[in-house]
């Protein structure tokens, strides 16, 4: 399971932010058009390089597991904005290659095994986010 991740202004720019995953440190930022420096990846790119890794993860130990013939995962992942009765909703594309000698059906479901990655089902359903401030 995750650990605490830290984020916290680097003093760097206007927006970057130094991330602190255990032992990893990453730079967080927003683009140029929106007022950054572009010195990382923006929050969303975060969110999908999140999912994109755990689903590749997902898929490479379940292929494992049942001793598929998967030789490679791809993950390319988009973000834009979609309207849903009216109200306008943020909307991650998933496009998944999957290199190998996969029959159909195994293809199949490895497509139902990616949409059970952890990453997947908690941006599926809603969150409970809890927020304090602390001194």
């Amino acid at each position: 399971m995750s650990g605490t991740v830290v984020v916290r202004e680097n003093g760097q720019g206007r927006y970057q932010q130094e991330v602190i995953a255990g032992q990893h440190r990453l730079i967080a930022d927003e683009p140029a058009s929106m007022g950054g420096s572009d010195a990382g990846p923006a929050p969303f790119d975060f969110v999908m390089a999140g999912l994109g890794a755990c689903t590749s993860m997902t898929l490479r130990m379940y292929a494992e597991r049942k001793e598929l013939a998967l030789r490679k995962v791809h993950v390319e992942l988009s973000h834009h904005k979609v309207e849903v009765d009216g109200t306008m909703r943020d909307c991650i594309e998933r496009r998944i290659t999957l290199e190998g000698d996969l029959t159909p059906e195994q293809r199949q479901r490895l497509l139902e095994i990616a949409n059970k990655c952890p990453i997947h089902r908690a941006l599926s359903q809603s969150f409970q986010l809890d927020c304090e401030l602390v001194d």
